[in-house]
């Protein structure tokens, strides 16, 4: 349905830095840097999927009251290693690594990231990890 994603920044260096510890949780990397912008996605020759960047009005970020990107994961550790590098790399709690009634299996957690963006990782496989080559 997506195409890709894009997240205002008013700091890059901070936002690259959070997202460089929390996509290779989830099996993507930064795939493009440019002045304004960053891009994260799994491994070529996939598209990239995520953009971080400074608006292009060049008016300040602001966040979405609302809005939130959930992340597919691919284990419910990789779920837990999201959450956890983002609180390292200077994202705030929204929701700590666990099951929520939105399913049987839906293991997710929340959290800001240094430009107050809300996102989730969620794994929904019935045994905690997704099948090879997929998402569950």
């Amino acid at each position: 349905m997506f195409l890709y994603l894009t997240l205002g920044t008013n700091d890059l260096a901070a936002a690259k830095r959070f997202y460089d510890a929390v996509m290779p949780t989830l099996g993507h990397g930064l795939r493009a840097e440019y002045p304004d912008e960053v891009g994260y996605g799994p491994p070529a020759p996939a598209r990239i999927t995520l953009w971080i960047t400074h608006p292009y009005d060049k008016r300040p970020a602001t966040v979405g009251n609302g809005s939130m990107p959930a992340l597919v994961a691919p284990s419910r550790a990789a779920v837990d290693a999201f959450h956890a590098a983002g609180l390292a790399a200077g994202g705030t709690d929204e929701g700590a690594p666990g099951l929520r009634p939105h399913g049987p299996h839906f293991y997710a957690c929340y959290l800001r990231d240094p430009d107050g963006n809300k996102l989730s990782a969620v794994c929904e496989a019935p045994d905690g990890l997704a099948p090879p080559g997929g998402s569950a």
